[in-house]
């Protein structure tokens, strides 16, 4: 998996607690926009996302999805009622000050409404400032499990890293007494990817042990036989940078990828030639590819995009959710908080619920596979799982 801390899964381990959900209040996200407030104008919405940087082309896929999502939700019109959305858009090239900054810019100017955050360092920084100002603030990819419960002010548009964890977790059903080794670098990211197996699959009833590269290794034979005398039922790799394609090559020439279950998570298209030839043989956890849901939201999502990619859909869903609080807020940040706990919407993942009680987005997750190879690679889901068998604990609420 070519991952990068401040983008991947696994950021956090999740230690919530379990509660309820809440109750849902349903509703269509393209349903007629009636709105509030001034009737001349318009609804002032700011993205402060990466454009430029080390995640630009996640925040080219969230753009884009949000403005088809947009497009979707007004039935064309781009206006809530008679008010104009109007967009402005800030680079934060995935610096947190810089993005803490735009926002501040931004709320200076009366916007009301921020979306964005590509990075989870961004986004729990920009949140702290949403609730200071009591303005709607709609996280995107940043998956951290930080996001949720933040604050009153703050919701989420993606996936967090408790719902990928699971999914993983779905690969071995009852996690009980199976024996689960992930195999990760070094460093940071590594502790944190074990932190969280260990939270959600160990705690299941699961061993979890780990087998550890120097983020220097380029030779992985001593891992894969350290992998291979484990017997593990599961294994979980976690990767980053440019090591990938000789790490996977050499599992796939030690006869790992063929003596168990090894899962890892589908990054975006232009990564996927990364894995080779081990491509068909490894088991992915996705939180969104092509064609893995048939919902009238992806459907038009297709038509504006042509190939859908990992982050449009949280791009999406956020031009849904600044629709809703827009239509049935007015001017009014708490209305707009107000209508957007406890709603169910049909998004392109398929049917999404913003949890009330921590603000959490429950929503599908997949099991997929790849066919094919390099540049030609299909993904084919082998599983949905619905937002309730992914939701994460539920937590209490910070601010």
């Amino acid at each position: 998996m070519t991952v990068r801390t401040t983008r991947r899964v696994f950021l956090s381990a999740a230690t919530m607690m379990a509660a309820a959900l809440a109750a849902t209040a349903c509703g269509s996200p393209q349903d007629t926009a009636t709105g509030g407030g001034d009737s001349a104008a318009p609804v002032k919405v700011g993205l402060v996302y990466s454009q430029s940087g080390a995640l630009a082309s996640y925040g080219k896929q969230y753009i884009e999805g949000f403005k088809a999502g947009l497009d979707f939700a007004t039935k064309g019109t781009g206006k809530v009622g008679d008010r104009k959305i109007e967009l402005t858009e800030v680079d934060d090239a995935g610096d947190p000050a810089k993005a803490v900054s735009a926002a501040k810019d931004l709320i200076g100017k009366g916007t009301k409404i921020i979306a964005g955050s590509t990075a989870s360092g961004v986004a729990l920084q920009v949140a702290p400032i949403a609730a200071q100002n009591k303005v709607l603030f709609i996280s995107g990819p940043a998956a951290t499990d930080a996001v949720t419960g933040a604050n009153k002010y703050t919701f989420r548009s993606g996936r967090q890293s408790y719902q990928d964890v699971v999914t993983a977790k779905s690969f071995i059903g009852d996690p009980t007494g199976k024996k689960v080794v992930v195999f990760a670098q070094d460093g940071a990211f590594g502790d944190a990817n074990e932190a969280a197996v260990k939270a959600v699959i160990g705690t299941a009833g699961a061993t979890v042990s780990s087998v550890r590269a120097p983020a220097s290794a380029t030779e992985f034979t001593p891992f894969a036989s350290q992998i291979k005398t484990a017997k593990p039922d599961l294994l979980f790799v976690a990767w980053a940078g440019t090591t990938a394609p000789a790490m996977w090559q050499t599992l796939d020439q030690q006869g790992v990828l063929a003596s168990t279950t090894v899962v890892t998570g589908l990054d975006i298209r232009a990564s996927w030639p990364t894995f080779g030839a081990a491509g068909t043989k490894i088991s992915f956890l996705s939180h969104y590819f092509d064609g893995a849901s048939d919902t009238e939201a992806s459907k038009a999502l297709k038509a504006k995009v042509n190939t859908i990619d990992l982050f449009h859909p949280d791009g999406f869903a956020a031009a849904q959710m600044v629709v809703r609080a827009a239509q049935e807020g007015g001017d009014d940040v708490d209305k707009m908080v107000t209508a957007l706990e406890g709603w169910s919407f049909d998004g392109v993942k398929g049917k999404m619920t913003i949890r009330a009680a921590d603000h959490a987005l429950l929503q599908p997750m997949f099991q997929a596979k790849l066919t094919g190879s390099g540049t030609e690679f299909t993904a084919t889901a082998q599983k949905s799982l619905t937002g309730d068998e992914t939701a994460p604990p539920a937590v209490a609420m910070k601010g």
